[in-house]
C-alpha cells in the first residue's frame, strides 16, 4: 500500500541528522541487522531518492513537474536543508548573509512540489527486492536515485589515527563541506577568533566544489580585516592546483595584500589539536623536469583550523553495491550504450540512477552541476515511466551547464566566476571551463559578478523550494 505524501512526511518526526550511517549490505539482499530498528514496511513508490541536496531535490521537483501523477519520495537524514554553496559569504561577513540565509525548511518544498519526504537514516539497500531500509522502516521502489553527496576519508588519509582523534578533528577543525553542524561550528570558530592565523587545507583528488577552499580563504581574510584581527589565512594545498587560479591570485594580491598565503604541495602528516599545531611535508620542485623535489618537514601553529580531508562518495554508494571507480573517491560507474552514450543510470543496475557529487561523469562537483544533472536524470526517468526513450546526449553540448561564482571582496562586493560547457566525452559527460575577464577593467573580479552570486543563490533556492 502506498503512503500519501502527507502521511510520509509525518514519519519525519525527530531529526536524526547526528546519527551515523550504519550497517553494511550486499546488493542482492539486506541482512536483518541492516534493516534498522523497525522491520516494518512503510510503503512503496515509483521513484525513491536518497538525499535531499541540490541534486535529489531537483530530481524530485522535475519529475513532479513533468507528471504530477508520478509517485516520488525522498529519504533524507536531516530535517532541514543547509546550503554549502554561498556559505562562505556568511563566513566573510557579507551584508545580509547569515546561517539563517543558508537554512531552508523541507516542508515548504514538500507542500509546494507534491513529493513525499521521510526523515530517516538509510541502513540498508536490497536491490534484488527493491527495498531501502531505514531507521524508520523499509521503503520499496521501482526506480532508485542515489544522491547522497560526499563523506570524508579521514581513515584513508590518516590510517594510524584513532577514532577518537578523527572525532576530535571533526569537532575542533570542521571541514564544512557537508551541510549541517559543521557550518555552524566553523562559523562559531571564525566569529569568536582572536588574533592569529587561520589555516585551510585543500585535499588531493576529487572533492566537493574545487573553488570552495580558495573562496573561503578570501572571505575569512575579508572578515579578519573588517574586525581588525591580526594574522593571515594560510592555505596548505596538497597539490599546486588552484581552481580559478589566476582570478583568485589577482584578488589576493590586490584586495588582501599578502593576508592570504598559498602553499603548494603540502602533505599533512599530523595535527596536535590541543597544542593547535600542524605538521606537514612540503615538496619544492626546481622546474618542470624535477619529479622528485626537495621535501621539508614544517610545523606551524594556528588560531582556527579549517581541516578539509580527502573526500569520498557517501557510504550509501557502497551500501547500494553499485560498481565504482578504483580511485579513493569511488565515483559511481555510469551506464553507456550506442543508443544512450551517456546516462545517469548506473552501469550496475537499470533501476538505479545517480546524480550530484557521486556521478562518474567528468563534470565539476558543484551545486549547479547537481541541478543540471538532476534535471537530465529526471527526464531520463520520466521517459522510462512513460514507456519512451531519452538520451542525455541530445542535450549536449550544453553551454553554461555549470556557472560557479566565488565572492572575493566586500567593499565593494566583488566576485569571480567560471563557466563550464558540458559535452559527450566517450562514455561520460565531459566539461570545459573558462574564467572570463571584464573587457573594460581587464580584471577577473567585478561588482556585477557579486550581484550575480546573490542572484544565483536566490534563484536556486526559489527553484528548489517554491
Amino acid at each position: 500500500m502506498n503512503i500519501s505524501r502527507r502521511d510520509l512526511f509525518k514519519f519525519a518526526g525527530i531529526s536524526v541528522a547526528a546519527a551515523a550511517v550504519t550497517g553494511c549490505t550486499a546488493a542482492t539482499g539486506a541482512a536483518p541487522a541492516a534493516q534498522g530498528a523497525s522491520g516494518k514496511m512503510l510503503g512503496r513508490h515509483q521513484v525513491v531518492i536518497i538525499g535531499g541536496g541540490f541534486g535529489g531535490l531537483t530530481v524530485a521537483k522535475e519529475l513532479k513537474k513533468i507528471d504530477p501523477n508520478f509517485d516520488v519520495a525522498i529519504i533524507e537524514k536531516n530535517d532541514s536543508f543547509m546550503s554549502c554553496p554561498f556559505s562562505n559569504c556568511n563566513l566573510g561577513g557579507i551584508k545580509g548573509v547569515s546561517l539563517s540565509t543558508l537554512t531552508h525548511d523541507y516542508s515548504q518544498a514538500v507542500e509546494k512540489n507534491g513529493y513525499g519526504m521521510l526523515t530517516a537514516v538509510v541502513t540498508g539497500i536490497d536491490r534484488e527486492n527493491k527495498v531501502v531500509y531505514t531507521s524508520k522502516g523499509g521503503v520499496g521502489y521501482d526506480i532508485l536515485v542515489l544522491a547522497p553527496g560526499i563523506d570524508y576519508n579521514y581513515k584513508g588519509q590518516f590510517p594510524t589515527w584513532s577514532d577518537a582523534k578523527i572525532a576530535k578533528a571533526r569537532r575542533a577543525a570542521p571541514a564544512a563541506l557537508v551541510p549541517g553542524g559543521e557550518h555552524v561550528a566553523l562559523d562559531r570558530l571564525v566569529k569568536t577568533m582572536e588574533d592569529g592565523d587561520v589555516v585551510i587545507t585543500v585535499p588531493a583528488g576529487k572533492y566537493r566544489c574545487p573553488p570552495a577552499p580558495f573562496e573561503r580563504a578570501s572571505m575569512i581574510a575579508n572578515y579578519m580585516k573588517k574586525e581588525g584581527l591580526s594574522g593571515k589565512v594560510i592555505i596548505l594545498n596538497e597539490t599546486a592546483e588552484i581552481a580559478k587560479g589566476a582570478a583568485f591570485k589577482e584578488s589576493w594580491a590586490e584586495i588582501n595584500k599578502g593576508a592570504v598565503v598559498h602553499e603548494s604541495n603540502c602533505k599533512i602528516s599530523d595535527v596536535d589539536f590541543d597544542k593547535k599545531e600542524i605538521t606537514y611535508v612540503q615538496t619544492v620542485f626546481k622546474d618542470k623536469d624535477d619529479t622528485e623535489g626537495t621535501k621539508t618537514t614544517k610545523t606551524i601553529k594556528y588560531g582556527v583550523f579549517n581541516f578539509i580531508p580527502h573526500n569520498m562518495s557517501n557510504p550509501i554508494i557502497e551500501m547500494a553495491g553499485v560498481a565504482t571507480t578504483p580511485d579513493g573517491f569511488k565515483k559511481v560507474k555510469m551506464a553507456t550504450s550506442p543508443e544512450k552514450p551517456v546516462s545517469f543510470q548506473t552501469a550496475t543496475d537499470k533501476a538505479v540512477y545517480a546524480v550530484g557529487d557521486v556521478v562518474g561523469h567528468a563534470i565539476p562537483p558543484s551545486g549547479q552541476s547537481a541541478i543540471w544533472s538532476g534535471k537530465e536524470c529526471a527526464k531520463e526517468i520520466a521517459h522510462i515511466l512513460h514507456g519512451k526513450s531519452y538520451s542525455v546526449a541530445s542535450a549536449l553540448p550544453y553551454k553554461s551547464a555549470n556557472v560557479c561564482y566565488s565572492m572575493v571582496g566586500e567593499n565593494p562586493e566583488e566576485a569571480i566566476m567560471v563557466n563550464h560547457e558540458f559535452m559527450v566525452a566517450g562514455p561520460v559527460i565531459g566539461s570545459k571551463g573558462s574564467v572570463p575577464k571584464d573587457e573594460t577593467t581587464g580584471k577577473f573580479r567585478t561588482t556585477g559578478l557579486a550581484k550575480a552570486t546573490h542572484d544565483w543563490y536566490k534563484g536556486a533556492m526559489r527553484d528548489l523550494f517554491n
